[in-house]
């Protein structure tokens, strides 16, 4: 996800998961129950951390330079702004035309499956995709705790692109460089439990529009990422205090490939709820992106054309969680 002015429309009533969840209830209305391909095999699930790697960067993500008290607060206004009585939360809607706000993003139809999830998503640099009106009022220490926390992954996305260039030949502020004003956005998203995981998702399959993406696991968080590697879902074992970096599919045209944009999805449990505060690191929407030249050679052919970062991620916020599909914007077809 990257936020623009443009996006996705919300369609009619949208049931909120955590009133569900209140009522203690087995039942599972029918927008939310998956077609039968789609559905989690959750007792084939493959539990694999040895195959994510993880990386020091006190030595070259654990040790990242993000103060644990600081991802703790972060949490803690998260759940507190989750766990605010619905008509509070309300006040702050995720609009027709945005993603920002409290709600469900990426809804074009009536008969569309839902996620299990609650998002409450906004733009924080630069200035002019911010919506104020969004920003909560509680927790009182909200907004100085998502300024804080997003200078801190500001920084963190800096360094790691600056190790990427080097690993791709590059000068290593090529991307700094590049990026302008790069945007950033903040996403907090809350899966209660779920009577029935195995016939819901809690966010459907998808690469993120981003070059970057900085996913933190609520401390105590039950597993629920997954990723697709090999055409096997993965579950993703969070490890405490460490962060998930996910390469996004603008770094993947930049790369012309050599890094891909990983996809992913996110399943519910029976019993423990679930947070996780992501962090959308991209370009400026003004610059016009492509296979970087140094990427491009007789072996890597170039396999995506240039376009406008802001109309791609017009394309990216106005079409469904699909897979990777929405890259083939960027494509070059044989």
């Amino acid at each position: 996800m990257a936020p623009v002015p443009i996006s996705a429309i919300k369609v009619g009533h949208v049931d909120d998961v955590q009133e569900l969840r209140k009522g203690k209830s087995s039942h599972i209305p029918a927008r939310f129950i998956r077609d039968t391909a789609e559905r989690p095999a959750l007792d084939k699930a493959i539990l694999c951390s040895d195959s994510i790697p993880v990386i020091d960067l006190s030595k070259l993500v654990v040790n990242h330079g993000i103060d644990l008290e600081m991802m703790e607060r972060i949490e803690k206004v998260a759940m507190e702004f989750f766990m605010m009585p619905l008509e509070e939360k309300q006040k702050y809607p995720m609009n027709p035309g945005t993603v920002q706000g409290y709600g469900q993003a990426f809804i074009f139809s009536e008969d569309q499956k839902l996620d299990w999830c609650n998002m409450f998503a906004l733009g924080v640099i630069p200035d002019h995709i911010r919506n104020p009106k969004l920003w909560p009022s509680k927790p009182s220490d909200f907004s100085e705790t998502v300024e804080t926390y997003s200078r801190e992954i500001r920084k963190l996305c800096k360094n790691l692109l600056k190790y990427i260039a080097i690993t791709l030949g590059l000068k290593e502020g090529v991307f700094e460089e590049m990026f302008g004003v790069a945007v950033q956005a903040v996403r907090m998203n809350y899966y209660p439990a779920c009577p029935r995981p195995d016939l819901v998702l809690g966010l459907s399959p998808h690469s993120d529009g981003s070059a970057l993406t900085v996913l933190q696991q609520g401390k105590g968080s039950s597993v629920g990422l997954q990723i697709l590697k090999d055409n096997t879902w993965i579950s993703v074992q969070p490890i405490p205090n460490a962060l998930v970096i996910n390469v996004g599919d603008t770094l993947e045209v930049l790369s012309n490939g050599r890094y891909k944009s990983v996809e992913h999805r996110a399943v519910t449990h029976k019993e423990k709820d679930r947070l996780s505060i992501v962090t959308f690191y991209a370009p400026s929407y003004d610059i016009e992106l492509g296979p970087i030249p140094e990427c491009v050679d007789e072996e890597n052919p170039c396999k995506y054309r240039t376009y406008n970062h802001g109309e791609y991620s017009k394309h990216y916020v106005t079409n469904k969680l699909q897979g990777k599909k929405r890259l083939e914007f960027a494509k070059i077809m044989n």
